[in-house]
């Protein structure tokens, strides 16, 4: 059984096991509930339950595993034959948490 949640703006497909990084958000439980669940299916090719645009009743239940940092991302300005060279970085931050349970309506 799949899912297809919506967070923060970011479509996300995740089955029971599966790993995933959220946007940072202040949690301090250990047990997150995802309520924006747009579609919900199965792997053996039967039709999937879609919600307009979410489905009433289902939550994707997920257990808080931490926080997380992205590979550091370098960004450089440069015009040529002026001298001017900028460089700045960034680090993004995710909460990471595993899928423990799917629920469909």
């Amino acid at each position: 059984m799949y899912a297809i949640i919506e967070d923060s703006g970011t479509q996300i497909k995740v089955k029971v096991g599966d790993e995933v990084d959220l946007d940072t958000r202040a949690t301090e439980s250990k047990t997150l509930s995802l309520d924006k669940v747009l579609a919900v299916g199965t792997e053996d090719g039967k039709p999937a339950k879609l919600g307009m645009p979410y489905l009433a009743g289902a939550s994707v239940t997920a257990e808080v595993m931490g926080e997380a940092k992205d590979d550091k991302l370098r960004i450089g300005k440069y015009k040529r034959r002026k001298g001017y060279r900028r460089q700045a970085g960034h680090r993004q931050e995710y909460l990471r948490v595993k899928i423990t349970a799917i629920n469909a309506a």
